[in-house]
Order: structure tokens, then C-alpha cells, then sequence
């Protein structure tokens, strides 16, 4: 209790965060986050999505707050600046489906069809407020059938959000489909005072390089992620995180 009250007492973001959630929640937190913006960052999602313990430990040990910072998406220039923060919580830069009996070789529809078959895991994973819409997801344009892998729906941001899932590296005609996708939604599905509809490409590798070019002019909002079946997270993503003052900006969004 002496280290929790000196760790606070040096913090003012911390201060009010604390008796928001649990005490026994609290201590998961500081015992194992070291760094102030990481805590901060599970003290506001346990207390936005009403984590349980298991859930916070899990979020913690499958570094979820690393993932969030470094996912790519071009939510900046295509969505109104009222959304912008949410929707980049709403998207990781890696997904882990280690709930997933699969082995390392697996077709795109044994990929689904577990996501499907665990379907709570899979949204606890993909981050809270997110509910399943359906999946295979019908859209007929044109006299032709076309269908979507995964169609989710996100509360907060009130808006579907169609998931596309590849077991191989990301390539820039992904993009293409998945505008396609997103265009047919707002035309098709979206309803009165819902948002335009974004789109979540998840690879199983990415060149990060060739996804910020490929979503560099395109005017749909889409984020590119990849997905492992374990809880490894490379080690030189710590070098790759933004810098303090860009990361409690982005904090914000979790108001």
C-alpha cells in the first residue's frame, strides 16, 4: 500500500483513475505495469469495458496496450475528428488467437470458422464493444452475391465494421476489396444515424511500409493488422511506440 500511494502521489493522470475500478484490479495493474502511460491505459479500459480480473490479466500478459499504439490505419484523414481516437482503440496492430487449435499451416476457412466457433473469445480479443453481425456476410451488388468473412458492429462508434481475414502477407489489392466492401455496406445495410462502416484487413504478416502506401489516398477507413496463435510479441516493438506526449493524446480517446 506504501508503493501504491508513492507511485500515485507523483502522478496526477493516476490519481482520479484509481477509484474507478477495484482494489483488487489496482494491484494486478501496478504490479505488473512498471510504466505510468501502460497503467493509465488499463485503468481506463478496465473501467470502459468492465473487465473482470481474468480479463485484465489476460489483456496485460497479451500486451494489449503495445498493440494498440502501433496499429495502422488512415482513421487521421478519413473519419471526423470526434471519432479519430476512438477508432484507433478500436483496432490493434496484432491480434492473438491462441485460443485457436489450429496449426501453423491452416486455410482462410478453418481460420474462420474457429474465429466463429469462439466467438467470445475471439471479441474479448478484438478489444470490447464489438457484437457479431454475422459471418460470410451476404452482399448482393450488381446481380452478383459477394461476402464478407466477418461483420461485427461497434457500440461506441456506432458503426458495422467488416473483418477481413488472409493466411498470407497483405498485398495491396486487400485494399481494394475491402473499399468495395465498405462502399456496399453504407449503400446497402447501414442504418439512419449510424456511421460509415470501417474495415479491418487481418493478415497473418504485413510489410508496414507497403500497408502505409497501399492506404495513403484511399478515402474509406481501413487498418491493417496481423494475426499469430501465440502471445509472442516481437521484441523490438518497444522501440516502435510512439512517444509519451502522442501516447496520452491517443489516451484520451478512452474518456
Amino acid at each position: 500500500m506504501r508503493e501504491f500511494y508513492l507511485e500515485l502521489s507523483k502522478n496526477e493522470f493516476l490519481q482520479p483513475l484509481v477509484a474507478e475500478i477495484s482494489w483488487t484490479k489496482n494491484m494486478v495493474i501496478f504490479s505488473k505495469c512498471k510504466d505510468d502511460l501502460q497503467r493509465e491505459f488499463y485503468l481506463r479500459t478496465t473501467k470502459k469495458y468492465g473487465w473482470t480480473k481474468n480479463v485484465l490479466i489476460h489483456q496485460i500478459e497479451n500486451q494489449s496496450y503495445e498493440k494498440y499504439l502501433l496499429n495502422q490505419t488512415n482513421f487521421d484523414q478519413t473519419l471526423p475528428e470526434a471519432l479519430r481516437n476512438q477508432a484507433k482503440l478500436a483496432v490493434k496492430d496484432e491480434y492473438t488467437f491462441d485460443f485457436l487449435e489450429l496449426g501453423d499451416e491452416h486455410l482462410e476457412h478453418e481460420l474462420e470458422q474457429g474465429l466463429v466457433k469462439n466467438i467470445r473469445s475471439f471479441l474479448i480479443e478484438m478489444g470490447g464493444d464489438f457484437a457479431f453481425m454475422g459471418n460470410q456476410y451476404v452482399l448482393e451488388v450488381g446481380g452478383r452475391e459477394f461476402k464478407i468473412d466477418l461483420l461485427l458492429f461497434h457500440r461506441r462508434l456506432r458503426c458495422l465494421v467488416a473483418v477481413e481475414l488472409k493466411i498470407g502477407e497483405f498485398e495491396p489489392e486487400h485494399k481494394g476489396k475491402m473499399e468495395f466492401y465498405l462502399t456496399a455496406l453504407n449503400e446497402q445495410v447501414k442504418l439512419p444515424g449510424e456511421n460509415d462502416a470501417i474495415g479491418i484487413i487481418i493478415c497473418k504478416s504485413k510489410n508496414k511500409t507497403i500497408v502505409k502506401y497501399a492506404l495513403k489516398n484511399t478515402m474509406q477507413p481501413i487498418g491493417v493488422a496481423i494475426y499469430t496463435l501465440t502471445r509472442n510479441l516481437p521484441t523490438d516493438y518497444a522501440g516502435l511506440l510512439p512517444s509519451a506526449d502522442d501516447i496520452q493524446e491517443r489516451l484520451g480517446g478512452l474518456q
